[in-house]
């Protein structure tokens, strides 16, 4: 069987975010456990705010690239930053455009039969649960099967060392782990 192949990255684009560094846990669990990871970052694709008119003219070759990422790969490992209770508008217009079908594709086909784990960090105090509430909403409501298990990082303007692992050994351990069990359950699913 071929490995699983995990896309990771953060709802992010600032370069200092305590969710790109999550996520780089999150992905090195997942390499534990024997998958192939592409790890990006939302800011090396910068894409105009989704409009169908926008589209009719032709889609952004950042989308094109996005989209074949998506399509390249079986799960996602994603991390969420927290805007006013909600998901960002970057990750938002992300999934926004990268759902848009190319002609004689399945509607959805970036998305549908995927596997993502979602973890979050935030400086207050729940550490962006309440964002992951729509991101798990708006995933699987387009296809995406989201791991129940889930992990928030409170407090996270001092909760990083400066390695950038997490303080918190039991956190660290259970952010890794996520990406392991991502790995786990989608080489079951795909055999």
């Amino acid at each position: 069987m071929s490995k699983v192949k995990v896309l990771a990255f953060a709802g992010s684009a600032r370069r200092e975010s305590f969710n790109k560094q999550v996520v780089s846990i999150a992905a090195a669990g997942a390499e534990a456990a024997g998958a192939e990871v592409t790890l990006i970052d939302l800011a090396d694709y910068p894409l105009p705010i989704f409009d169908q008119d926008l589209e009719a003219k032709g889609r952004p070759e950042n989308v094109k690239k996005l989209k074949q990422l998506f399509l390249q790969n079986d799960a996602l490992l994603l991390s969420c930053p927290e805007y006013n209770s909600s998901i960002t508008p970057l990750l938002k217009n992300t999934i926004d455009w990268v759902s848009r079908p190319d002609p004689h594709e399945p509607r959805l086909a970036a998305y549908r039969g995927k596997i993502a784990a979602l973890m979050s960090a935030s400086p207050g105090a729940l550490g962006g649960l309440r964002g992951l509430v729509h991101v798990r909403s708006i995933l699987s409501n387009i296809g995406v099967v989201v791991l129940p298990d889930q992990v928030a990082v409170p407090n996270a303007s001092d909760a990083f060392s400066a390695d950038g692992s997490l303080k918190d050994l039991e956190r660290h351990a259970a952010i890794h782990a996520l990406g392991e069990t991502l790995v786990h359950l989608t080489s079951r699913l795909k055999s």
